[in-house]
Parts: structure tokens; sequence; C-alpha cells
């Protein structure tokens, strides 16, 4: 059993606490048996496990841990990356173009990147594509709110550009409604940051531009992550005829 703070699979895990750690080693971290489970689930194997108790004293276990109230269990796995719809599988073959997927540009919040990622996952069985400036979906944060579905369904890589399909930017000056969208797939579902929404420069990038009609007398605007759930729900539902 781990009784040093010194050990170095502790300083591995503190390491990947930073966004740098987890980019020079590929790896991230996961805390809890839920998440733990998720992953075996999911096929995916850990490149390390510590339970508390068991492999290491609790209290060091606590020290590294992100979690406010300490953990039973913190694993080290390598991070996983979906090629991009249309892009080119490992294999060499082309990717299949997802019939509705998500990018998102400079969505900052990690706990939006990772709920994104479980909407996806739950409601098109869809991938996340990332554009610049986003947070990092294999932080602690982000992992925790996609609840699993960063493991069943890795998010990619890839410019608005290169991807193929309608591309729908949620807009809330937009005239159009999300709901009176009849389309066929593939569709791309493009979210902005928090506060600014798409940038200017990518704008023109999108086919068409989708707002989602909320109450006169309520909230300007919804959480991104909030957002972009409600806009997959509504395509997918509209989609479901189209085979």
């Amino acid at each position: 059993m781990i009784t040093s703070a010194h050990n170095e699979k502790l300083k591995r895990i503190r390491r990947l606490r930073s966004r740098r750690g987890r980019e020079r080693s590929g790896e991230f971290v996961v805390e809890g048996e839920d998440l733990v489970e998720a992953a075996a689930s999911a096929g995916v194997e850990p490149e390390l496990v510590l339970v508390a108790g068991i492999d290491v004293d609790a209290a060091l276990l606590d020290e590294v841990s992100t979690l406010g109230s300490g953990t039973r269990v913190i694993a080290v796995y390598r991070q996983r990356w979906s090629p991009a719809p249309g892009g080119q599988a490992a294999s060499g073959a082309p990717e299949a173009v997802a019939r509705l997927c998500v990018y998102l540009h400079g969505v900052g919040d990690p706990g939006n990147v990772g709920t994104i990622i479980r909407s996806a996952h739950a409601l098109c069985d869809g991938p996340v594509v990332l554009g610049p400036r986003c947070a990092d979906p294999y932080s602690p944060k982000a992992v925790r709110a996609s609840m699993g579905s960063v493991f069943a369904r890795p998010p990619a890589h890839a410019a608005l550009a290169d991807l193929g399909g309608t591309k729908v930017a949620l807009d809330a000056g937009a005239e159009l409604e999300i709901g009176a969208l009849e389309l066929e797939p593939p569709v791309v579902v493009c979210v902005g940051a928090e506060r600014s929404g798409l940038p200017a420069e990518i704008q023109p990038g999108a086919d068409l531009r989708a707002t989602i009609p909320m109450r006169p007398d309520g909230p300007e605007s919804l959480n991104a992550a909030v957002a972009a759930a409600v806009a997959i729900h509504e395509l997918a539902n509209r989609m479901a005829g189209h085979a």
C-alpha cells in the first residue's frame, strides 16, 4: 500500500490536474466508481487504478483528489479521440458521416463541454467536434459532466469548414426558429462561446442561423449546454423520419 505523498503514482496523478500535464502525457484522471464502471462498460482499460485503503492510504488519495469530499477510487486513462465525421478512420477508410453531430467553437466552460458530449451521446448518438478555444474535454470537470459518455463517444477535433452536411448555427438573434427546420441528414449543430456565440469570422461557414424561442418575459438566452441539448433533441426528432 502507498503510504508516502512522494510516491510516483501520486505524482503522476497530480501532474494530470493541469491541461499542460494532460497534453504532454495524453492521459487524464477519472475519480469515482461510477466513472470507472462507465469506462469498463465502454471497453476502455485504465493505465492505473488506485483504491483507497487497498492500494493507497485513504488520506493520501484525498489529497490528490479534485473532489471536495475526496473519492474511493482514482484511475488514469489514455485520451481517445474520434476521427472527424467524414474524415479518415484509423484503418485509412473514410469515416462515416454522422446523421447529426455538434460543433463547438470557443465553449470555454469544461462543464458545458462535458454536458454537451453527454447530451449528444444520449439524444443522437453523434460525436462532438471541438474547434478552437474550447475547454479540455478531458479535464476533471468535463469528464464528470460527461458521466462516462467521453468513453463511449470520444470527442473529435476539426475545423467547421471540414465538416459535411447542413450547418445550423445557434443564434439568439436569428429569426428562424429551430423547431421550424425540416432538414435531411447529415446536420451539424454549431454552438459558440457562452457569452458571444460564434465569432463573426466563421459565421459565413454556417448554412442557417436558428434560435430557440423563449418566453418574452424570460431570460435573454440559455446556457450553452442547455441550448445544445434542446437543439439536438428538436433536430433529432425532426430527422427521425429521414432514413
